[in-house]
């Protein structure tokens, strides 16, 4: 009797966490707007070295514009990922990714920090495994980097998105089938296992209240490298918990 072939493991699980936490959202961003941080009070302020952000799953560099504009006032140069909307094949936006990273690098001739939000983290960890020479640091806000374990709303999105990718050709015209799973060999899935060079410096800011991935899976093994604090999993993008942690960490490697 032929067995047939098994299918590569789901990188993608279902997890019991608060979504409806999520509707506090917008105390996150007015916390952060009557934040003296937001203007640049009370913290440490940089020198001009780069700072790539990038977005989250189905967003944008448009809700990082909070960030990024704060950053520029509390001396760093930041860039937006200019990735597109984080709804495609991890290893296309990837590759798009390295294409900003190098550009930052090249014009301040400096290396880079990347502050990566939830997916966004996993990409900001994939440059550093790929580039590690042209990468300072990554900094991860709520990013599912040990497993991936999610709401199942958004896991029925993630779906969706995964079977767009698994029926259209890529820009090397094949089909990624294995796309979010055990079995993908891609640039980004390899150097995900991988993991990150233990020479570059790393934090991981994560929520016990996040109502979108399970927190556990955002934090790193050594405890001296999480960061905890309180708000929603999309508020971290815009939480003055977050930058003030932010900006301590970014100076240790300026």
């Amino acid at each position: 009797m032929v067995r047939a072939a098994e299918s590569p493991p789901d990188l993608l699980q279902p997890a019991e966490v608060p979504l409806w936490r999520e509707v506090l959202v917008g105390v996150d961003w007015l916390s952060l707007r009557l934040a003296p941080v937001y203007y640049g009070f009370g913290v440490p302020h940089g020198d001009g070295s780069p700072v790539v952000v990038v977005p989250g799953f189905l967003g944008t560099d448009n809700y990082l514009v909070e960030m990024y504009y704060w950053l520029r006032r509390i001396g760093y140069k930041p860039y937006y990922s200019k990735i597109g909307r984080n709804s495609e094949c991890p290893d296309v936006l990837r590759a798009r990714l390295v294409e900003t990273v190098d550009r930052a690098h090249e014009e301040t001739g400096r290396e880079v920090h990347l502050i990566g939000h939830s997916l966004g983290g996993l990409l900001a960890r994939s440059i550093a495994s790929e580039k590690p020479d042209l990468v300072a640091q990554v900094i991860c806000l709520a990013s599912p980097f040990r497993d991936i374990r999610v709401h199942p709303m958004v896991l029925a999105a993630a779906g969706l998105v995964r079977e767009r990718i698994r029926n259209t050709p890529g820009p090397d015209g094949e089909v990624r089938r294995d796309c979010y799973t055990g079995g993908c060999t891609c640039t980004f899935a390899a150097a995900v296992r991988d993991g990150m060079p233990d020479s570059i410096e790393r934090a991981a800011i994560y929520t016990e209240t996040d109502g979108v991935v399970d927190w556990r899976s955002c934090v790193e093994e050594d405890e001296t490298l999480n960061l905890k604090v309180t708000g929603t999993h999309v508020g971290l993008a815009f939480n003055p918990q977050v930058y003030r942690q932010i900006a301590k960490l970014l100076v240790r490697t300026k």
